[in-house]
């Protein structure tokens, strides 16, 4: 029996083709829609949670990354405000000890020197009171050598006490 009263050809489905047709459509339309439906919208679903997580996931730790670096960007500032401070110190420490030395050095020297003088002061007494006695007979001779003829030798005379 034809749906049709006219005749189609091949178009015009018999009623119980037609009523197979169906029951096999709704078979397959509750096999894709009722069972690989939610199967395929479970892993898409799945898949998007995985991603978003990760993608979220990864927002994290660069978030994390960077107070990490924020902190030791700071750590590093305050290292170097710190070494710094510490080489100025240090600068001005090194300034103060060669100030001390320097005036250390400079009362050793004047030191040396005073000493030194008072040394030369005593030699030359020294030298002086052991060749007062013969001063007179050094000159007469040196002077009989200037004029290239021995001089007479005088009396000597009295040594004075100085």
């Amino acid at each position: 029996m034809n749906l049709l009263p006219i005749d189609v050809g091949p178009l015009n489905p018999a009623v119980p083709d037609l009523l197979l047709g169906g029951v096999a459509f709704g078979l397959c339309f509750w096999v894709v829609a009722g069972v690989l439906l939610p199967r395929l919208r479970q892993t898409l679903h799945e898949r998007e949670a995985l991603t978003t997580g990760r993608s979220e996931e990864a927002d994290a730790i660069l978030a994390e990354a960077a107070d990490i670096r924020a902190q030791y960007e700071a750590e590093l500032a305050s290292a170097r405000h710190e070494a710094a401070r510490i080489r100025q110190k240090a600068h001005e420490e090194g300034t103060v000890a060669i100030m001390d030395a320097r005036a250390e050095g400079a009362r050793e020297r004047e030191a040396i020197l005073a000493s030194g003088a008072a040394d030369i002061a005593a030699a030359r007494q020294a030298a002086e009171a052991e060749l007062r006695p013969y001063v007179h007979v050094m000159a007469v001779e040196l002077a009989g050598r200037i004029l290239g003829e021995p001089c007479p030798a005088s009396a000597p005379a009295p040594a004075r006490e100085s």
